[in-house]
Order: C-alpha cells, then structure tokens, then sequence
C-alpha cells in the first residue's frame, strides 16, 4: 500500500492553463494595438499638416499686418501726408457718388403708404460698400407701421427697425400737445439697410417688362 505525502507548504496548482488563457488576451490585444497604432499616427500626421498650415497662414497674415504698418507709416510721412488726405477725400466721394439718390426715392415709392411724408434721408455709406439708409418720416403712427413692414417685405429693404419716435409739432404756437396714440402726427427715425439691385438685376428685369407690356398690347 503506497500513501503520498505531500510536503509542500503550498497546495499545487496547474498553472499551464492559466498562462495559456494569459497568452491568447495578449495576443488579442496586440492584434487590436497594431491597426490603433497606425490610425494614431495617421491622426499625428495630419495634426502636424494642419499646425504646419496654421503657423504658414499665422506668419502670412503677420507679414500683411507688418507691410500695411510699414505702409502706413509711409503714408503718414510728412511728404506724403497730402496725398494720404487726398485719397481719403477721393474714397469717400467715390463711395457717396455710387449712390444714386434718384434709385433710392424710386424704390421708397414702391413701399411708401398714403398719408406719409418723407421729411429727410441719410445714407450711411460703409467703406464696404454697405449703404444703410437712416429717414425721418412724418405721418399717423399706423401708417409709419405700415411702411415698416412694406420695407420688411421688399428686395430693396433690409432690417427695418424704428429708432426714435416723437409728436410732429405744429408751426403755430396754440397748438396743445396730444398723446402719441391720438390722431395727430408723430415723427419717426427709421433705420433700413439698403440693398439696390446690380445692372445684371436690372437688366435681367427688363425683357420681362417688355414681354408684359407687349402681352398687354396684344390683348387690347
């Protein structure tokens, strides 16, 4: 009869599985980190293009900024000054001189209600070109909001909004004053940005006023 007799201090425990199981997680990690290690340096690459392009533009833009500083500086050279002051004046008058005063009032016709009167008109003409037209209106305040929303709804009119609004007074001194909802006239200041359409536009629209012109002809 054989007995055994185990002497270790430690129990045995198989650990071939175990390392097996160890091996088969690693390599399923390492076949997961290969196609993340490629995509990362794909990432990394692109990353390093797009600061590459980011720094060029930065160091373009900083060379613009520096020619027109040393421009400026140039300009404002006492020899210079003139002409800097002249160019100035000549932009400004090219700038109001491309606005055409007798468009301006052909298009207002077309959203001005009855029983309002155009007091005054300011073009604001941005160095960009964009006109924004500031007119003082008289007339019922129900018609004022009429003409508001004529503007809002025209191609030639953009963002009209109300600025200032006060009572019209009268020349004669006996006049009392009345409530602004009454049925006096009150001024109002509107604001509109103004967007006339291109010669392309304009031309554009005129086969198709001849052809309705020539319809109604034809029907007569």
């Amino acid at each position: 009869m054989r007995i055994t007799v185990n002497l270790a201090t430690r129990p045995f425990i198989e650990l071939k599985p175990v390392y097996q199981r160890l091996r088969i997680w690693m390599g399923a990690l390492l076949i997961l980190a290969i196609p993340l290690w490629f995509l990362a340096r794909v990432e990394q690459k692109k990353a390093n293009v797009a600061t590459a392009r980011v720094r060029g533009m930065q160091a373009s833009v900083q060379q613009m900024q520096r020619q027109q500083q040393s421009y400026q500086a140039l300009m404002r050279q006492p020899q210079n000054a003139a002409v800097l002051t002249q160019s100035d004046f000549l932009n400004d008058l090219f700038r109001h001189k491309a606005f055409s005063w007798t468009a301006t009032m052909s298009d207002l016709e077309t959203v001005l209600p009855a029983g309002v009167q155009v007091m005054s008109i300011e073009p604001l003409v941005l160095p960009d070109g964009h006109v924004t037209i500031r007119m003082r209106v008289s007339g019922a305040r129900e018609r004022a909001l009429e003409l508001v929303k004529n503007l809002e709804g025209s191609k030639h009119f953009a963002s009209p909004r109300l600025s200032d609004e006060s009572l019209a007074t009268a020349n004669t001194g006996n006049q009392q004053a009345t409530p602004v909802n009454g049925p006096s006239d009150v001024n109002f200041d509107i604001l509109a940005d103004y967007r006339p359409l291109s010669l392309e536009g304009e031309h554009a629209d005129k086969p198709e006023k001849e052809s309705e012109q020539k319809t109604k002809e034809g029907a007569q």
